[in-house]
């Protein structure tokens, strides 16, 4: 998907308009209310049993790349677009997160076709990072590779 009247940059979790908007609004909340938007965001994409549209999962998607920001092994939250303000401990929330980004990819889900139109294998990419970033480990198996 290229630049276009999406407000779409690119295949990252914070390269579309809707996620620089959900970060603003994170950075505009009360320090106390941020992981309850983040909750809130998730669980509203969880539940839509019908037609996903876009914004609600391109905000999903960046809610759990906050979370995975968090994990061992996350990528940093995107200096530009990402919430400026700090954010409260998110790892409580790695299954919601998961749980969403299943939605997301899962039919039907106007993102997943948006991705479907274009070359959509590095976004999908992206997904699948994030969903391996947010999966735990067993203890047994987290091994340090030094």
């Amino acid at each position: 998907m290229q630049e276009d009247n999406m407000g779409t940059r690119g295949v990252g979790p914070f390269d579309n308009d809707t996620a620089a908007d959900f970060s603003y609004t994170l950075d505009e909340a009360a320090a106390d209310a941020r992981a309850g938007i983040i909750h809130d965001t998730l669980t509203r994409v969880i539940g839509t049993a019908g037609y996903l549209e876009a914004p609600e999962s391109e905000e999903a998607v960046a809610a759990a790349a906050l979370i995975a920001a968090q994990c061992p092994e996350g990528d940093p939250t995107d200096p530009v677009y990402g919430p400026e303000e700090p954010l409260p401990d998110l790892t409580s929330l790695r299954d919601l997160a998961l749980q969403a980004l299943d939605r997301v990819m899962t039919e039907p889900s106007e993102l997943m076709d948006l991705w479907d139109e274009s070359d959509g294998g590095p976004w999908r990419g992206h997904i699948r990072n994030l969903r391996n970033v947010l999966t735990p480990q067993p203890p047994g198996e987290q091994f340090s590779l030094i």
